[in-house]
């Protein structure tokens, strides 16, 4: 197998650029392609995703590394467009999400037209991902990890938000502020059967793999539990990594391989070399 090469695209998203990194050993031979979906307040080169990222690409697959047009940060992880974060929505990310499957369908990042494709989403980007799996038959597989279970994440402190027209969320990494404003409130009131997470995870019909740790107290296993609760019909594989915590021990900047993170890639990566 080739090694594979990075190459960084941008694509027009609604609230500025979508930035992509591309991983592959091939460009101009169809193949399936892995999306990479962050969480809140992560990004494409946080901690874990680039080591991810290559594995996939090593596997044959192509992998692709995500920064919605509303993430806030630059290829380095710096939060430079704060006023993009404050205004990101869970339907803003769907449609980038939906320009990107577009633009791989398409080839139009440099590399031939996709073949099948799989999503693996953390936490935030695993409830984007469920959202975007059904409602875009393309998607062939998901993965997702610590994924949120509901949108309405902040339903305590909404009448104090809509009084001051923001919220502050404070990036315990950096100590730097960032805005929220009334926008995702606004989504979430508008948008609530497009937005529901369990009603998606109930419907869906591609083949589901659901790691969730168990020592979780960002996103607790009690929202894993109701995601594969609600898919009856088609109930995805579920998994607890006992011990994990919301990033199975990967820390940003990233120092290495922890055994819960070990499990983590190996269990997605026997799941997409199955259903990719």
């Amino acid at each position: 197998m080739a090694t594979p090469t990075l190459s960084r695209h941008t694509l027009p998203g609604v609230l500025g650029p979508i930035a992509v990194d591309v991983r592959t050993s091939d460009r101009h031979t169809p193949r399936p392609a892995v999306v990479i979906l962050p969480g809140f307040k992560g990004f494409k080169e946080w901690g874990m995703f680039p080591a991810l990222a290559e594995r996939v690409a090593r596997a044959g697959f192509t992998a692709v590394s995500v920064n919605v047009s509303g993430s806030g940060v630059d290829d380095h992880g710096e939060f430079v467009y704060p006023d993009r974060f404050g205004h990101n929505t869970f339907s803003t990310e769907l449609r980038d999400v939906q320009t990107l499957l577009d633009a791989l369908e398409q080839g139009t990042l440099g590399l031939a037209p996709t073949t099948s494709l799989g999503l693996v989403g953390h936490s935030r980007g695993g409830g984007v991902a469920l959202l975007a799996a059904h409602a875009d038959r393309r998607v062939r597989t998901v993965v997702t990890w610590a994924a949120i279970a509901s949108v309405d994440r902040w339903r305590d402190r909404a009448a104090e938000w809509r009084a001051n027209g923001r919220l502050d969320i404070v990036n315990t990494r950096t100590g730097m502020v960032l805005p929220l404003y009334v926008d995702v409130l606004d989504d979430i009131e508008q948008h609530a059967a497009e937005l529901d997470i369990q009603a998606a995870a109930a419907q869906l019909t591609a083949p589901w793999l659901l790691l969730h740790g168990s020592a979780d107290t960002a996103v607790p296993l009690l929202e894993g539990r109701a995601l594969a609760a609600a898919a009856v019909a088609h109930p995805p594989r579920f998994m607890v990594i006992d011990g994990a915590d919301h990033t199975f021990g990967a820390v940003h900047p990233f120092v290495g391989i922890t055994p819960d993170l070990a499990q983590l890639f190996d269990e997605t990566m026997k799941w997409l070399g199955r259903h990719l």
